[in-house]
């Protein structure tokens, strides 16, 4: 069921959507929430690079920053395993809003793009241009986040109850 939600996650980045609003980083919290460590740090990549392979490549030193940002995702992933209760929808909440602004902090710092100057005012002037992104990186990362997590709760909760009804027969 876990693959099952992590495919269907990866199909919805070619659906046609906002700039920014992507499921990558919201998969890799999924991920190193459900899986063991190494699949869930390659899952994410692995739909990042081959997605990338079909929607196109862009600069190296911008590349480097969105895939390590991606990857904050899954240290959002392990912190929220730990928790079964009312706190871990709360983690899960703030973790989508966290990843969301390490990318946005990360990926628009002034020294990846040559067209800023590389002081304090580029890096101040590469934020305030990234701003209209950052609706979009907020609602992918927190929608697709609960979205994501929503989802296989709610499989497993049917899971569960048709067990549970085919016992009683």
């Amino acid at each position: 069921m876990v693959y099952l939600v992590i495919f269907l996650a990866i199909i919805s980045r070619f659906i046609p959507h906002l700039p920014n609003l992507g499921v990558i980083t919201a998969l890799a919290i999924f991920s190193a929430a459900y899986l063991p460590k190494k699949q869930a740090l390659v899952i994410p990549l692995a739909a990042r690079f081959i997605s990338d392979l079909i929607i196109g490549f862009f600069s190296w030193p911008l590349m480097i920053a969105v895939y390590a940002s991606h990857l904050s995702g899954f240290v959002f992933g392990r912190w929220i395993k730990k928790e079964n209760n009312l706190n871990r929808w709360l983690k899960i909440v703030f973790s989508g809003f966290g990843s969301a602004m390490i990318f946005f902090f990360v990926t628009n710092f002034a020294f990846l793009y040559p067209e800023y100057s590389h002081n304090w005012s580029g890096i101040i002037q590469s934020y305030i241009n990234a701003l209209p992104f950052l609706r979009g990186t907020l609602l992918g990362d927190i929608g697709y986040t609960v979205g994501i997590f929503s989802a296989y709760e709610l499989a497993k909760y049917l899971v569960t109850k048709k067990t549970l009804a085919q016992q009683k027969i």
